[in-house]
């Protein structure tokens, strides 16, 4: 696993925690609620697709 995952995770997370906050304090919860969502969903993605390449690479030192 690298580092730059990480990064990416964090960066996604500091993203979405600025803009919830943004949008909690003039008053749109419910944008804040869906930006929130979207991060969430943009982290599952890059943990499925990290995921699939670990099974690939167990896939391929194993001969399976």
């Amino acid at each position: 696993m690298d580092v730059d995952l990480i990064f990416r995770i964090a960066g996604v997370g500091i993203i979405v925690a600025v803009l919830n906050q943004l949008l909690v304090r003039s008053g749109r919860e419910e944008q804040a609620l869906m930006t929130t969502l979207a991060g969430l969903v943009v982290v599952l993605v890059i943990l499925v697709q990290e995921i699939g390449n670990l099974f690939s690479t167990v896939k391929t030192v194993f001969g399976l």
